[in-house]
């Protein structure tokens, strides 16, 4: 099992933006030191705790900063984009990062930004869709293009000179197209199935109940037979919450601490998503009362804690449960004590993986 690292950080109110960012662009450059395999960050624009407003634009700071890790997007909101910006970008990047790219996207899940950009009432997972099918065809065409969308049209017809190199959009540097990564979050998805029979590859997200995790990989199988391929879980990666630290008591009192950094993670998330109407995600069964869905009860199912000992014991039982995974990913949290939180990617990284590999076997 490889390891990886995503964040969508939330950030406490009111903490200086500058060193939210700095923090974050110190996660992934101590990911790419510790030998995780990839990184992922999230963006939205009108969340003051989750303040990476552009993820494209964070990573392209850690074009020189990192050197072996895959940098990927997560995600690129599609219906809040215009598709010529979203190709012209991302080529960019990848050329940026030589190749180390993952295009991760989805529709967006934040309503707020939806409000923001116009899309509110609009289906956003259709204009997902047209967005991501016109920058595929950008990336494998030629000018003048002319597509033809319901809610974006493309041409440079009327001004092309190709003789001055003017009109060409650019083309990624990993040909036909970086990898493509979708996050899910819904149980029994089906988007895993639609993205796995197109060659793109899931995340399941960490603030998911593992039984819904689970529901994951049989869509996943689902659409890899339809596309005629074999279903690898190497493909499947799946995000966790988890703190590691020296000792049990440490990591316990770090984790479950009233104001520190995990709770109040998962404060913000379920205050959103309950609003927004996914209170089945926090849920251990369908049929499940909303009264039965506490801050206490989410974060004893989806908060991994402890020595390196306990926490490879809790993974495994978590691997159990949902099945074999290709990639772990490690969900970053708001650096509350920056000296703990260094310490435990680095003990997650150092004793919890090796660990980990040799009880799998």
């Amino acid at each position: 099992m490889k390891l990886g690292f995503f964040t969508m950080p939330i950030h406490p109110l009111g903490k200086d933006w500058r060193q939210s960012l700095r923090e974050d662009r110190d996660a992934f450059i101590l990911a790419d030191e510790l030998g995780f395999t990839e990184a992922y960050a999230g963006e939205h624009a009108t969340d003051q705790a989750e303040n990476i407003t552009s993820c494209a634009m964070f990573l392209a700071t850690l074009a020189g900063a990192t050197k072996q890790i895959r940098l990927g997007t997560g995600t690129i909101n599609m219906p809040n984009s215009h598709p010529v910006a979203v190709a012209s970008q991302i080529a960019m990047l990848d050329h940026l990062l030589d190749g180390r790219f993952n295009f991760g996207i989805s529709p967006g899940g934040l309503l707020s930004d939806a409000e923001a950009f116009g899309n509110l009432e609009a289906d956003r997972n259709e204009m997902f869709l047209e967005c991501i099918n016109h920058v595929l065809a950008i990336w494998a065409g030629e000018p003048p293009y002319n597509l033809k969308g319901k809610y974006w049209n493309v041409s440079v017809e009327r001004h092309l000179m190709p003789e001055i190199g003017q009109g060409p959009l650019p083309k990624p540097l990993q040909r036909p197209h970086p990898p493509i990564i979708v996050t899910v979050v819904a149980p029994f998805s089906k988007g895993v199935t639609e993205a796995a029979a197109r060659g793109w590859e899931p995340i399941s997200a960490n603030f998911l109940m593992p039984v819904w995790v689970k529901s994951h990989w049989p869509k996943y199988v689902e659409g890899c037979e339809r596309a005629g391929r074999p279903a690898n879980p190497a493909n499947w990666r799946v995000a966790k919450s988890i703190f590691v630290a020296d000792e049990d008591k440490t990591a316990r009192d770090y984790a479950t601490a009233e104001n520190g950094p995990y709770r109040y993670y998962y404060r913000q998330l379920l205050t959103k998503l309950v609003k927004n109407g996914r209170a089945d995600l926090f849920k251990t069964r369908r049929d499940q009362p909303d009264h039965e869905i506490t801050l206490d009860n989410v974060c004893d199912h989806l908060i991994i804690h402890g020595s390196p000992e306990s926490v490879v014991d809790q993974l495994l039982a978590f691997r159990e449960q949902v099945g074999d995974f290709g990639t772990l990913l490690y969900a970053g949290k708001d650096w509350t004590d920056p000296t703990l939180g260094r310490r435990s990617m680095v003990l997650m990284a150092e004793k919890v993986m090796p660990a980990l590999n040799k009880a799998i076997g």
